[in-house]
């Protein structure tokens, strides 16, 4: 889907997601000390603005300018400051090395353009900073619910690492790469998705 659809999707009074931030963020940086903060493919804000809730200093960056427009007022209704941007990140380039964590979730993207996004994601990291990706996963067309049909914009772990290495970060460490379980409630009940979760860090040279 391009910018004008998703667009058109967020075009809507109500959250097209929840106000919560995703099951995988707040157990992946309970652990950190808060910092500068990047999320990419941010949406309605709902990742951007608890980390800001932390104590992270957040940007957060989606190409869908309908979605940044409710993410902002998603943080002024929660009192908080996160500065936004409209960008198109399979075209966009960090400015600078300085983020202490920088966070994809759910961008579903064919290999090229996935890749060229990861690489930017991780030329964002300051040293010692975290790189933490979350998607539907490959396996979740067979063996899970809902998500994306197309598998040309699905994901194993191994292909994130992959695109990490290709991004050539120095002193760049995976430190988690696997498949996780996420419940999902039906009309049936609960069923589970499953994502693929990979965690990286680089190193601080020292």
């Amino acid at each position: 889907m391009d910018a004008d659809a998703w667009n058109a999707r967020y075009d809507t009074d109500e959250l097209v997601w929840r106000a919560e931030p995703n099951r995988f963020l707040p157990p992946e940086v309970a652990s950190m000390r808060s910092g500068r903060a990047l999320d990419l493919a941010c949406g309605e804000g709902r990742n951007a603005v608890w980390l800001a809730e932390q104590g992270w200093e957040v940007t957060g960056i989606d190409f869908s300018d309908v979605a940044v427009t409710k993410a902002g007022e998603m943080a002024a209704d929660r009192g908080v400051r996160v500065a936004w941007g409209v960008n198109d990140l399979t075209r966009w380039a960090p400015a600078e090395q300085s983020f202490d964590l920088v966070v994809i979730f759910y961008l579903q993207l064919p290999t090229p353009e996935r890749r060229v996004a990861v690489t930017s994601a991780v030329r964002a990291l300051a040293p010692g900073g975290t790189f933490l990706f979350v998607a539907h996963d490959i396996d979740n067309l067979t063996g899970g619910v809902g998500g994306p049909k197309d598998p040309g914009v699905l994901c194993a772990p191994a292909d994130i690492v992959a695109d990490l290495a290709t991004a050539a970060v120095p002193d760049l460490e995976v430190e988690r790469a696997e498949r996780v379980l996420r419940p999902v409630v039906t009309d049936v009940g609960e069923a589970s998705a499953i994502d693929c979760l990979v965690r990286a860090r680089r190193g601080t040279g020292d």
